[in-house]
């Protein structure tokens, strides 16, 4: 049964089914060509039905962040899946183990610190641990700097229960270069040049090391595509968002996530207030700097003069000379800065096809 979107309690969330599935047809036929791997981060979606569509347009796999979704996946019956995350701490690591009985987990790590309890629960459990070496490619938050890599390698070949895979890095610093697009591709074929030597060396000192996988949106077009990278993991292409317009990643016409909100009160000349606050949208610090998404019509077309400039918790504030033609009851779309923090404010979405929704989806694996 479909649903116009204005009979939609709002604020809801939308996703558009016609973008969502050229975005995800348009990344897998790139890598298909180029023989790499499509691994997707599952952070940005959360969701099955989404993961499904991914699966059949080709996905090897999924890489996640959280338990949660590690779980929701291999509930699913998802087996290759890549946990981009160092399991520190008691409670990740049982999970870790008691998820390598399900089959198909693989864990990052970048130290003997991190890996150390692992292995010897691991150990105790009569079970291996497949990883990844993380490796800092620019972005330096974690992963080890390329030119320990071979160290930390041997220390981690010396525990018990440990099988290396390959090596990964997350070229996020790429975000940092903003319009910058040819700077931000020279430094995303660097960011994939570097692991693959960082590999070579590896082979070099006798570790196998068959998975090379590089892994960000704004670097989607540039590091997978260094001889030598065997995959790639993107997240946020499957629906793109303002922060990736604003790099260039995409255009507006390929955001598939929007939020459909509705005009409340006009009360004060300049000022609009609609039903989609903070809760609504995601307030991540790398989003486009002043606002809190980009204010569309109904049919997610950008609407000038008109910026959605801050928000309370239920109520968002738009501001500029556009506000004027807007009246209470009017219903709008807001493309959001980042639209992985955005899922994660939400239950559930509705798949939309033009001005109706025709279906709704939970989003499972929220922390």
């Amino acid at each position: 049964m479909t649903t116009a979107l204005a009979d939609l309690p709002t604020p809801a969330l939308l996703v558009d089914r016609e973008r969502m599935e050229a975005n995800l047809a348009a990344m897998a036929a790139a890598y298909r060509a180029a023989g790499v791997a499509l691994r997707p981060h599952f952070k940005t979606s959360k969701c099955v039905a989404v993961a499904r569509r991914q699966l059949a347009h080709g996905a090897a796999g999924f890489t996640c962040a959280t338990p949660a979704e590690v779980a929701l996946l291999q509930d699913a019956g998802v087996e290759d899946v890549l946990w981009a995350h160092q399991p520190v701490g008691p409670a990740k690591v049982a999970f870790a183990v008691g998820a390598l009985g399900r089959g198909g987990l693989t864990v990052a790590l970048d130290s003997v610190e991190s890996a150390e309890p692992l292995a010897r629960t691991a150990e105790a459990a009569g079970v291996a641990v497949p990883y990844v070496l993380e490796v800092d490619t620019g972005l330096h938050r974690a992963g080890v700097d390329p030119g320990r890599a071979v160290e930390v390698a041997g220390a981690l070949a010396a525990l018990p229960a440990l099988s290396l895979r390959g090596v990964i890095t997350h070229e996020g610093h790429l975000a940092a270069y903003g319009p910058d697009r040819a700077g931000l591709e020279a430094a995303g074929a660097l960011a994939g040049r570097t692991l693959v030597q960082v590999a070579d060396a590896l082979r070099a000192d006798g570790h196998a090391c068959p998975l090379v996988s590089v892994g960000s949106t704004p670097g989607a077009n540039s590091a997978p595509f260094a001889p030598g990278v065997t995959e790639a993991r993107p997240g946020t292409y499957v629906y793109y968002d303002a922060n990736q317009v604003r790099l260039g990643s995409a255009g507006f016409d390929q955001c598939a996530q929007t939020v459909l909100t509705r005009v409340v009160s006009t009360q004060r000349a300049g000022t609009v207030i609609v039903d989609a606050g903070i809760k609504a949208m995601s307030s991540d610090a790398i989003a486009t700097a002043g606002v809190l998404g980009v204010v569309c019509d109904l049919e997610g077309k950008p609407l000038d003069g008109v910026e959605f400039t801050t928000g309370h918790e239920e109520h968002g504030f738009l501001t500029g000379p556009g506000t004027d033609g807007l009246r209470v009851g009017d219903l709008l779309r807001v493309i959001p800065n980042h639209a992985c923090g955005t899922t994660n404010m939400w239950s559930g979405l509705h798949l939309v096809d033009g001005a109706r929704a025709v279906d709704h989806h939970p989003i499972e694996a929220r922390h």
